[in-house]
């Protein structure tokens, strides 16, 4: 058995509710929740901090046992899901600061490390997303493409 609990850096992260079922306090139906999760993506967040925003200020721990269903799927339902799923937008983000980076600072060798492995980690995200359906088969990532998206 590995030795999770032993060391305690990097756990600040809120603990998970302990069963499945729906809490038997909540006060909002199944119905006003999806409600809720809409009205917040139409605002322009995104799935993790609606979930964020749904636990801190509506006290819904997690809204799939409640619904069924996970937020990206109900954003899927009403057509506002993002076109490029969070985690990969994310190190997209993250390879266009530390190409920013290398632009100045072109002998940073580390940052030039740390761009092949993210890089290849959005390489690795897009085969999957595109063999799950999530991303259209002619999506192809190229940096150049993103700096200026991004720039804006």
């Amino acid at each position: 058995m590995p030795h999770r609990s032993r060391h305690k850096k990097g756990r600040s992260s809120s603990t998970r509710p302990v069963t499945k079922a729906p809490p038997p306090w909540l006060r909002y139906t199944p119905e006003e929740i999806e409600q809720l999760v809409v009205e917040l993506a139409r605002r322009g967040f995104t799935p993790s901090m609606i979930g964020i925003i749904l636990r801190d200020q509506y006290g819904i721990p997690l809204v799939k046992p409640i619904l069924g269903k996970s937020i990206v799927k109900i954003l899927e339902e009403h057509q506002l899901a993002p076109q490029i799923p969070e985690d990969l937008m994310a190190l997209i983000k993250r390879a266009v600061k530390i190409r920013r980076h290398l632009e100045e600072h072109p002998k940073d060798m580390s940052a030039r490390r740390g761009l092949i492995l993210v890089e290849s980690k959005i390489r690795r995200l897009v085969k999957y997303y595109k063999r799950e359906g999530k991303l259209p088969p002619d999506f192809e990532y190229r940096p150049e493409q993103f700096m200026h998206m991004l720039a804006m």
